[in-house]
Formats: structure tokens, sequence, C-alpha cells
């Protein structure tokens, strides 16, 4: 079962797909998309194909090693993400060839289905609350929000109180929430942020501050009771483990089509259960990501809930992860619940016609530019 075939699909809204075949024409997909910067991760590619074109598909764990370890220049979102679709795409040839799913071959359930949020817009009390409705007729039970619109460095009483109404309107809906701070704002905003969401007891604050900034992280953290959670900037075990070792945070995101794929996330949570730390994949992508996402959500014992990108989701031009599947049901939702996936592999029927006639013409997709009122930019 060699290696026989590489090849990439850049489709909207902002995805990159991995097909591997196998000389005896085994197909497994991947996604290594990492938004904005598709084309990196494509060169990254030519020297994968150099390594493992004609290699044993079925040596997932030594294919991983010597991506990482071989390349002498290690980790970094472009080469992680790389090769977390190639881990990807051979965990679900592996599982096909074998007729069993991945989170079969990854120790079997401990659970059989996986709870998942949805990301809701909207800048006013009202915005969100209708948004929040939306998502809670999808079948959710909770969804992850914007905590920070435009502050910064400090705001008045007035911004403080904006962030409380509009997390407070999603919670009058009856829907959990989590508070996505994007880094966005510096440590005496998310101090005061923090105290004032206390009595609110949302999911998490996500992001209070950015990764790089471990000492006021560290410091944040003994501040507040909320839960910290963070990790989809961060692409490898030992990114993670200096927050585990300070304990600094409570859930970690890594994004299985950032750090490693299914191989290194799930050494990543394994390593979290140590410092009884919850896992919670960032997923804000496509099928193949979310599907690799459940494979390990289902085997995992600290996992806790799962991003699902159903519906729009931030600039998607109405693409969403049900638009490359050949049976979308796969991924029904059902009082907040998703089925564990019982099909070989990964579980998902890419519909392969649409992807090829879709990535004819690349997408392109960069990062929107965020600007505060003042006109500087903000973190996105």
């Amino acid at each position: 079962m060699k290696i026989a075939r590489i090849e990439l699909f850049q489709v909207p809204p902002r995805w990159l797909f991995v097909r591997v075949e196998t000389d005896d024409g085994l197909v497994g997909w991947g996604e290594a998309s990492l938004e904005g910067h598709a084309e990196a991760v494509e060169g990254a590619f030519e020297s994968l194909r150099d390594r493992f074109i004609g290699a044993d598909a079925a040596r997932i764990e030594d294919v991983w090693q010597t991506a990482y370890r071989l390349g002498f220049y290690r980790g970094g979102p472009v080469l992680m993400s790389a090769l977390s679709g190639l881990d990807q795409a051979l965990w679900d040839i592996k599982g096909k060839a074998l007729n069993t799913p991945v989170w079969q071959m990854l120790g079997g359930m401990v659970r059989d289905k996986i709870e998942c949020y949805a990301w809701i817009g909207g800048d006013r009390p009202d915005e969100v609350a209708e948004a929040a409705r939306l998502r809670r007729d999808q079948g959710f039970r909770a969804v992850k929000m914007n905590a920070t619109a435009e502050l910064n460095w400090l705001a008045t009483s007035r911004d403080i109180d904006g962030v409380l109404a509009r997390a407070s309107a999603v919670q009058a809906q009856g829907l959990d929430v989590g508070l996505d701070f994007h880094g966005r704002v510096h440590k005496p905003m998310a101090k005061q942020l923090a105290a004032a969401l206390e009595p609110l007891r949302p999911l998490f604050i996500e992001e209070p501050l950015l990764s790089e900034n471990i000492e006021g992280l560290a410091q944040l953290a003994g501040l507040t009771t909320l839960p910290i959670a963070l990790g989809e900037r961060l692409y490898s075990r030992w990114d993670f483990k200096p927050f585990l070792t300070q304990g600094i945070v409570d859930i970690i995101q890594p994004d299985l089509s950032h750090a490693g794929g299914i191989s290194e996330v799930k050494r990543i949570a394994t390593m979290a259960e140590a410092y009884d730390v919850a896992l919670a994949p960032h997923c804000p992508l496509g099928p193949i990501a979310f599907a690799s996402c459940l494979a390990l959500a289902v085997s995992t014992p600290n996992f806790i809930i799962e991003e699902m990108s159903l519906g729009i989701h931030y600039n998607t031009g109405g693409y969403d992860l049900l638009t490359y599947l050949r049976d979308p049901s796969i991924f029904a939702l059902t009082d907040g619940f998703v089925a564990a996936p019982t099909g070989p592999g990964l579980g998902v029927e890419i519909n392969e016609e649409l992807v090829r006639e879709m990535a004819r013409t690349p997408h392109r997709w960069r990062n929107p530019a965020w600007r505060l009122p003042d006109g500087s930019l903000a973190e996105w």
C-alpha cells in the first residue's frame, strides 16, 4: 500500500483539501486549510511529495516523524498544516483498508455522540439574540461569540456593559455561550472584562490575551475563576507544554488542520489529560477537518465540546462543511449533538467531482482587516 499520488485542491470558501491515493487504488482525504495562506501550504507539499511518494501509507507514525524531524526546521503554521492534511489522509486510508472507523484505531469509543457549538455574530444585543435563536433552531445548545467588539487597551464602563448585554442576550435564548477575545485586548482590559463576566458564568473565555504573552496569561489565570481556553495558534505538543505545566489553560483548542493532524492532537490531548485540562478542538473549517475532530472526540476522555461551522461562519460566502459531502446527513445535529460517524476511515464521502470543479479557480482568500475606531489594526 504505497503512496502513489498526492493532490491539493483550493476550494471555496478558504479551504485546502488533500487527496492521497495509493498504488492499489485506495483514496484518503485530509484538510490542510491555513486561512489566508493556502499557497504557502501548497509550497510545503513539494517536499512532502518528494519524500513520501512511494512510501508505505500504513506507516503513519513513521511518516509523521520523518516529515517533522527531517525537515530540520520544525513547527510553525505552514509546515504543521501541511503535515496535518497528510496525516488525516493517511488515517482515512488506513481505516478504509481495515474497514474500520479511525476512532476505533485510536482506542475505541468513550462516547457515542459529540456535543457541538457554532459561531454567532452581531454588534447589538438584539442582533446576537436573533443569531442565537437561529442557532437554537438549528439544534445547537451552545454558541461562541465575539466578546471584545472594538475594545483595545482600556474601555469605559459603557463598553463593558455592552459586552455583558450581548452575552446576556444570548443566554436569554436558553443557550450556553463561550466568549472569544481573539487576543485582541491587552492585559488591563482583559482583567476588567474577566471580572465583569464572572457572574454570567460563560462556558469559557477564549484567547483573552495572545498566546505569545504567556506571562500575562499566567497573571490573568490567577485572577479569574472563568475557564481560559486557547490553542488555535499553537502547533505542537511542545507549544502547548508551557501552558500546561504553568497551569495557565483550562481548555485547549488545537486545530487538527494546523497542529499536526490526528496523530499530534491525540498526543496533545493525552498530555493535557494529565493536567486535568479539557479538549475542545478549534474547527471553523470544512468536512474533512470536522470529521477528523469527531474521530478524536469519540475516542478521547477529556474532550468536552466541538466547534462546528454549520451554516455561514465568518465570511464563507454561503459555503459550509456540508457543501462537499455526498451525504450531508452524516453530520446531522440532534439536541446539540452529532452522532459518531460509523463508516470506515473518517466516515465521510467527499464529492470529488465538485471539489475538482470548484478548485479550477483558486479561492485566494485573505483574512479581513479589522480596524478600531481610531484606525489602528485589531487582531482578527
